[in-house]
């Protein structure tokens, strides 16, 4: 129940996140566990440091300091950041500087409707859940079906499950559900044909407009998805590519020269060849090797009553439009 609101004790049921010599590990604090015979036993965690009795951890502070049988390490207050770098990987997941950027883009605040398509591994939900709660609601789907209920078991141990509901369903072939169309603030789409599903989108904002989102490795993805977009009426597309580059700050000392000599008419003298003294600066310099491309976000703005301008406008043959998973078929027209 740790990921619901910050505490200072670590409680029977948590998940703790523990930190040894820059690597992270996810606990879930339970004094006793199944072993392959399904007898309970002891939990006890093993760590490149030792082993660490998990029952001990009941109690203790989070951040606080904790005795392996080989070492130490710290117990950290599990957070979206800190679990996307431990979270078991289900699928590909959104990492961080990525996941700043979907959050400052959909316009989010406490109270928000967001609808994911794309649960995966539940990295991005986490974060959505943390800016939309206590009143807001992140409606999230997934086209596999395993996935999906693994996720919504995930979100239930972490005491989350009242802000998010799990769904099982394929959106680009069924939408989002007509229970939701006119209720989303935000739409995310990290699906492998997001163009097909922005007429879903469209009909899921509020009437007041909203912002759309999709997340697409491929700039073939993107230019379909664009051009979907725009012939939906959608406003202010743009798309942006997050790399992050962290400078890194040091100290040099730099040789000087004496030229004071210059200052003189005439000099006998000759000029050293060797510095006469150092000086010492605080540079930054940028890295070696910098990270490699994630994805494109294509972002979107959604103008006020833009579904109901759309059904008027909906051109006669629009059923004849088909979507599938896989974007076998496109909604839109290319030639325009």
């Amino acid at each position: 129940m740790s990921f619901r609101s910050y505490k200072d004790k670590i409680e029977e049921g948590d998940t703790a996140i523990l930190y040894l010599s820059n690597n992270l590990y996810a606990i879930d604090v339970q004094p006793e566990m199944k072993n392959k015979k399904g007898e309970l036993i002891e939990n006890v965690y093993q760590t490149p440091f030792g082993a660490l009795k998990v029952k001990t951890l009941i109690g203790a502070e989070y951040g606080s300091r904790v005795e392996l049988s080989k070492g130490w390490g710290h117990v950290l207050q599990p957070t979206p950041e800190l679990w996307s770098l431990t979270l078991p990987h289900r699928t590909q997941i959104i990492y961080t500087p990525d996941i700043s950027m979907i959050m400052l883009q959909l316009d989010l605040v406490p109270g928000s409707i967001v609808l994911e398509a794309g649960t995966g591994s539940g990295s991005l939900t986490h974060a959505l859940i943390r800016r939309v709660r206590p009143h807001g609601h992140v409606h999230t789907f997934d086209f596999h079906e395993h996935r999906s209920k693994v996720a919504q078991e995930e979100f239930m141990e972490h005491g989350i499950a009242d802000f998010v509901t799990a769904k099982h369903r394929d959106v680009l072939a069924d939408g989002f559900g007509e229970e939701l169309n006119g209720k989303a603030d935000a739409v995310f789409l990290d699906l492998p044909s997001p163009w097909v599903g922005v007429p879903h989108a469209l009909a899921a904002i509020k009437d007041q407009g909203g912002r759309f989102c999709s997340f697409s490795p491929c700039i073939e993805q993107v230019q379909r998805t664009c051009l979907a977009l725009q012939e939906y009426g959608f406003q202010e597309i743009s798309t942006m590519e997050v790399l992050q580059t962290e400078i890194k700050v040091s100290r040099r000392t730099v040789p000087v020269r004496d030229l004071s000599f210059l200052k003189q008419k005439s000099s006998t003298s000759p000029v050293e060849e060797k510095p006469s003294s150092e000086t010492s600066y605080v540079v930054g310099t940028w890295p070696q090797s910098t990270p490699g491309h994630t994805g494109y976000l294509t972002v979107a703005t959604q103008p006020p009553y833009a579904r109901s301008k759309a059904k008027k406008s909906k051109p006669e043959n629009d059923d004849d439009k088909s979507s599938s998973e896989n974007g076998d078929k496109m909604v839109i027209d290319e030639t325009v």
